[in-house]
């Protein structure tokens, strides 16, 4: 047999060995949902009126008895609860109010922390503690009578139509995004007997069903949707588990259950909880198989792996001065953004999570492409800093995969020159605040102006600090929070080097070391991928 037969030959064989590898090995199958009830007690809170009230009523709809026997410790809210009793305000518009106005988080706290009964049901289960972990919320039948038509898209502000309510469920959406902690469960409005606005109520649960979630790239699995005014339409309509999720739509957009007016009967209730217990099941474990920790109240220490040895874990920096506690308004941080559509940024010392004290700073943000957003505060006189080697402060990200810039203006007023700083906020910061210290030889000029990735020398020029947000493909939207932020003088150990993606060719080797982002031991620093997307301005 000659060489080239023989080399021939082997190679066939190994591509044949090669082939049969891939093809003698089936492909792993999808793992299927499970619709038993949480192995734990789970807590849940049902934001309603009067359809809701009698869903859940022993003997009605029987909804809160179930969700008990489900493992789930019911709570909900009615007419008149909540501060400045915003129980009172359930229609489609007022979701806005609830999970994106200024009073979200006074409202959403009080929320999550309801453990009241205000309907007539049966709750045998004890109290487990902590926060309610599923935010159920539903608006009556009068939402059902939406204007405009079926194929209207997403308007610009919140009314009872089918363009103001998409509108309102994407603007809540950005909240939801922020708190992957929690499972917000959307349940559809019940329908109407008179069929003038039939279509429009089925194409817009259709829309929100189907739709919402995909037109707005959404990636988390802690929002889900329950098609209540479809199973009320026909009892041939479904929304339930069957061996998979089934939905089946029936040919009637009209209530099909009355019970003298447009609430659902007894008989309809009862339907739409055989069909719902099972699915929201499901909702909960597809959540629960990617939820994070639970955001703390109150302050908790950044966490030590319990497998790293002692002497590796980073010294606490020495803190020379603090800047801003949050705890007052003595020193105003004001949000700045492009002017591109559908970018918000929003930012204010709140009452909620804090490190220390009552107050942290809350920033709030939606960049739309090609946005941008700061968070900045400008002395009014130029501060001197020198004295420190840099800055630190503590963040707690209430979602996963946070990035921001820390943005320094330095030099004059006239002839104002901006570093910054990029983090990625891992995902263990979740679950609590975690020190974050950034020496000044870290921060490099900013790559849209002059002498681009320059290291900061301009510690005693301070005009100005900004948290700043950039763009992506598709909208960013987030929110996290600051406080004690101060000036540092880092005893701490340098860390072995990370190099970025990017790295300023004109710095020095024995700069290029990052400071700790002391989150479980995580490092995960950036280059300036952030800053090149967008510029900054007072």
């Amino acid at each position: 047999m000659n060489t080239k037969y023989r080399i021939g030959l082997s190679f066939f064989l190994l591509v044949a060995l090669f082939l049969s590898a891939f093809t003698s090995t089936p492909a792993p199958l999808p793992q299927s949902d499970n619709a038993d009830p949480p192995e734990q007690i789970v807590k849940l809170v049902f934001i309603h009126h009067s359809t809701g009230e009698n869903w859940l009523t022993d003997g009605y709809g029987n909804l809160g008895r179930t969700l008990g026997e489900n493992n789930y410790f019911v709570s909900d809210t009615n007419y008149g609860w909540g501060p400045e009793a915003i129980g009172d305000r359930t229609d489609i518009p007022n979701w806005v109010e609830w999970f994106a106005s200024e009073n979200t988080p006074t409202y959403t706290s009080a929320l999550f922390n309801e453990n009241g009964q205000h309907s007539s049901y049966t709750r045998a289960l004890s109290d487990p503690g902590g926060e309610n972990e599923i935010i159920m919320f539903k608006s009556c039948f009068p939402n059902s009578e939406l204007a405009g038509s079926p194929t209207d898209a997403a308007g610009t502000y919140e009314e009872l139509s089918v363009a103001g309510a998409k509108y309102v469920y994407n603007e809540i959406l950005k909240y939801f995004a922020t708190r992957p902690d929690k499972l917000f469960v959307v349940i559809t409005a019940p329908p109407l007997s008179d069929g003038t606005y039939a279509a429009n109520a089925r194409a817009f649960n259709t829309w929100l069903l189907n739709d919402w979630l995909r037109e707005n790239g959404y990636a988390l699995n802690n929002v889900a949707v329950f098609d209540f005014y479809n199973i009320l339409t026909s009892p041939d309509a479904h929304h339930r588990y069957n061996g998979g999720v089934e939905y089946i739509a029936a040919g009637s957009n009209t209530l099909h259950y009355p019970s003298g007016d447009d609430h659902p009967s007894a008989q309809g209730s009862q339907k739409a909880t055989e069909e719902f217990i099972p699915l929201l099941n499901v909702f909960y474990h597809r959540w629960k198989a990617g939820a994070p920790t639970q955001p703390p109240p109150a302050e908790i220490p950044s966490a030590q792996s319990e497998s790293a040895p002692e002497a590796s874990a980073p010294s606490s920096p020495a803190l020379v001065s603090l800047l801003d506690d949050f705890e007052s308004d003595a020193r105003l941080w004001e949000p700045f953004s492009g002017e591109t559509a559908d970018t918000t940024m929003k930012c204010s010392a709140q009452t909620g999570p804090t490190r220390s004290g009552s107050r942290a700073l809350l920033i709030e943000y939606s960049i739309a492409p090609a946005g941008w957003g700061t968070c900045a505060h400008f002395p009014e006189s130029i501060q001197d800093w020198g004295a420190s080697k840099g800055l630190t402060f503590y963040v707690h990200a209430a979602q996963a995969g946070v990035v921001f810039d820390i943005d320094l203006y330095a030099g004059s007023r006239d002839a104002q020159e901006t570093y910054l700083y990029t983090v990625n906020a891992p995902t263990e910061c979740a679950s609590g605040y975690a020190p974050v210290t950034i020496l000044w030889s870290d921060f490099t000029r900013a790559s849209w102006e002059d002498n681009a990735g320059a290291i900061f020398d301009k510690p005693n020029q301070i005009v100005g600090i900004a948290f700043g947000i950039g763009s992506s493909d598709v909208l960013n939207a987030g929110s996290f929070w600051v406080d004690d932020l101060s000036l540092t003088d880092s005893s701490a150990p340098a860390p072995e080097a990370t190099q970025p993606a990017q790295e300023s060719e004109s710095a020095p080797q024995e700069q290029k070391a990052r400071p700790p982002f002391s989150c479980a031991g995580a490092l995960l620093p950036l280059s300036l991928l952030v800053g090149l997307m967008f510029w900054r301005k007072r």
